[in-house]
């Protein structure tokens, strides 16, 4: 029977079912086809699935985030990273790279990025030269950063499966962040050189000073956010309230570019796009108590432990492995899924938990850029008016600088562990 699941998995994606619904209609045949199973196990399951408090911080970081687009911080973020990199040349380029940084320590959530900078940037670039390769590759691979960068959405569903820190695991994904958004920096240079691409005039200091000003606000949030969790003085879901109602009152009091009246579409899109990915993770849920009754979990431990013998093996096949998942399954379901079923051997091998999350969290991240699922791809491509195709071919380079990134954590974790151990060694 498990075979045939497989087999109706792969047709129904094959023919373009989304992958929600392909996991919900696996899981409902796949359990009622156990002997004695209640026809109420597959809803209760999914909506044990969503009885977390944990989960409440996916719809608050993403109301943060649509609440900054709608109130125009992204904008402030944009002309600040225009004064800082404008100047190099690709200055517009090297300042999408900056904002989505930015955007990444304000918001979990890599599509509002794509969204809020990509309808901004993306025609300016290519009003100002940049070919459309250039302008949508850049903008839809630097969004990833928005997962990597703390706060993150995954992590925080992470750390609910696995009990890791989620204060760790903030802390931990700072540098790999940055050194993704300074690795692609740096390719953009001498793309920028070879095709001579523009570069903005130097803004005076005085305008500089003014800009920094306005973005002062925007810029506290990741600060207020981990160091409150850091400190203990409110977990991740309580973080992600207070971002939000932060956010609301710097656009409606501090920046007055947010409106009572613009409110309900606000919550209108938060509802639509959190519901993609909490239906998603309660169909998983219930996924999940199948691939249980079928021990898939016992079965990965002894593959693992009669075939693999070593700690880089197995990180190796990690990565594969979601990179694979992670081009047709979101994030959320796709940990939910397999996280429990790789953890246990991950403890064998001695793997912390934190460590195994930060690799999760960046290797899922690619999906995000590889079709048919990746949803910033798509984003920015119907931005950039680009063929699925074409906007593919102009992130394998970015997709290949996230990789090496990865490999450097995945095998010398004290790079991304050096933060948390300065900052609270008995994070470890």
């Amino acid at each position: 029977m498990g075979f045939l699941l497989l087999g109706l998995f792969i047709i129904l994606m094959l023919i373009g079912i989304p992958i929600a619904f392909v996991i919900g209609i696996v899981a409902l045949l796949g359990i009622f086809d156990i002997p004695y199973t209640p026809e109420a196990t597959v809803p209760m399951k999914m909506v044990n699935g969503l009885d977390s408090f944990v989960l409440l911080a996916v719809p608050l970081f993403i109301l943060a985030a649509n609440l900054m687009n709608s109130g125009k911080i992204s904008e402030k973020l944009i002309d600040l990273s225009l004064a800082i990199v404008g100047p190099i040349r690709g200055g517009l380029a090297h300042s999408n790279i900056l904002v989505s940084m930015m955007f990444a320590g304000v918001s979990g959530a890599s599509q509002a990025d794509t969204a809020g900078v990509g309808k901004i940037l993306i025609p300016s670039m290519q009003k100002n030269g940049y070919d459309k390769e250039t302008s949508v590759g850049v903008t839809a691979a630097s969004s990833t950063i928005g997962v990597v960068i703390p706060p993150s959405i995954p992590m925080i569903i992470f750390a609910g499966l696995t009990n890791a820190s989620i204060g760790a695991l903030f802390l931990g994904g700072i540098i790999p962040g940055i050194l993704i958004g300074l690795s692609m920096m740096v390719f953009v240079y001498i793309i920028a050189v070879k095709r001579n691409y523009p570069r903005a005039k130097r803004v005076e200091f005085k305008k500089f000073v003014k800009l920094f000003g306005q973005a002062i606000p925007a810029l506290l949030t990741p600060i207020i956010i981990i160091g409150g969790i850091i400190s203990g003085f409110f977990t991740a879901t309580e973080a992600a309230a207070v971002a939000s109602l932060y956010t609301l009152i710097v656009c409606m009091l501090y920046y007055k570019t947010l409106k009572v009246k613009d409110l309900p579409k606000i919550l209108m899109d938060t509802l639509a796009l959190s519901s993609l990915s909490l239906f998603a993770l309660a169909a998983a849920s219930a996924l999940g108590e199948l691939m249980s009754y079928y021990q898939l979990g016992t079965i990965a431990q002894d593959f693992f432990t009669n075939n693999v013998s070593a700690k880089w093996l197995f990180l190796i096949i990690i990565i594969a492995f979601f990179l694979f998942i992670g081009t047709f399954m979101d994030a959320i379901p796709a940990m939910i899924l397999f996280v429990p079923v790789i953890l246990p051997t991950a403890l064998e091998f001695g793997i912390d938990p934190v460590h195994l999350g930060l690799i999760v969290v960046i290797t899922l991240a690619v999906g995000l850029i590889t079709p048919p699922y990746g949803l910033c791809l798509l984003l920015a491509a119907k931005i950039g008016n680009m063929s699925i195709e074409r906007s593919f071919v102009a992130v394998i380079p970015y997709i290949a600088i996230i990789i090496v990134v990865l490999l450097f954590i995945a095998f010398l974790p004290d790079i991304a562990f050096y933060i948390p151990r300065m900052i609270n060694p008995s994070l470890f």
